[in-house]
């Protein structure tokens, strides 16, 4: 097993422009979650619909269009901050985010939670070149671990974070530079951090991440990943190995 750190050169054929150096030597990985290592396949938005309906966010259908509207938008974001923006009090955000809570885990159960093709496999392959593997979310720390379990990832991971733990969430810098600290990487630019919103995109680049990656198999698309900073974006996690340099073949 290699533990020294993974380089990759800019002389690929991807669109890195905006990466300065020559290399980059990567020692953490900051994945998302919902959208980006687990497949979402809308539970996230049905979950709010639910959360709008049962705590009275949304009493009519235009004010439900207007608040799924939001969400999309603000999409990654820390849930409590998403429903700070929809009601009018603290306690009524407050609770409003346990209901989101309670209705996401009622719709896993229902339908069962699956991983984005490769994550696991990639998490073990980062892991066995030395790299160090986080999750961050916008959900709770029960929630978290709730997928966590799940899909069997926790001997697959070096540390999961969620918004509680790290300040304040996406699109703020904190949860990035908290799983720097908590891994001991040695600085932002040996840091890559990967993500499906532009919450993601916003997040890495004011961690001054020496990578940030756009994924499509969640809510935003590359147009939307790049304004919002994305060095370059890829179809899916899977891809990220070829990326990164893990292996010989190359992203066409």
């Amino acid at each position: 097993m290699s533990t020294a750190p993974l380089s990759f050169d800019l002389d690929s054929n991807l669109d890195l422009d905006d990466f300065d150096p020559d290399y980059v030597e990567v020692e953490l990985v900051v994945f998302d979650m919902a959208g980006t290592t687990v497949s979402d396949d809308g539970l996230v938005e049905r979950a709010f619909v639910l959360a709008a309906q049962r705590s009275g966010i949304a009493d009519t259908a235009d004010a439900l269009d207007e608040a799924v509207a939001f969400v999309r938008e603000t999409m990654g974001q820390s849930k409590l901050d998403v429903f700070r923006e929809l009601t009018d009090t603290e306690e009524a955000a407050v609770a409003a985010t346990n209901v989101f809570e309670t209705a996401y885990g009622e719709l896993v159960e229902r339908v069962g939670v699956t991983a984005v093709d490769g994550a696991a496999d990639l998490f073990q392959e980062l892991r066995d070149n030395g790299l160090k593997v986080a999750l961050v979310t916008g959900f709770s720390r029960a929630t978290q671990d709730m997928l966590i379990n799940a899909l069997g990832w926790s001997d697959l991971i070096d540390v999961s974070l969620c918004p509680a733990e790290a300040g304040r969430g996406r699109p703020y810098p904190d949860l990035p530079l908290t799983a720097l600290l908590r891994t001991g990487t040695s600085s932002v630019a040996a840091m890559v951090v990967v993500g499906d919103t532009a919450s993601d995109m916003l997040s890495g680049l004011s961690a001054g991440a020496g990578l940030v990656v756009g994924v499509r198999t969640g809510t935003h698309d590359t147009e939307i990943l790049e304004v919002a900073g994305a060095d370059v974006v890829i179809d899916s996690v899977a891809d990220l190995a070829e990326l990164l340099g893990l292996r010989e073949e190359t992203i066409e």
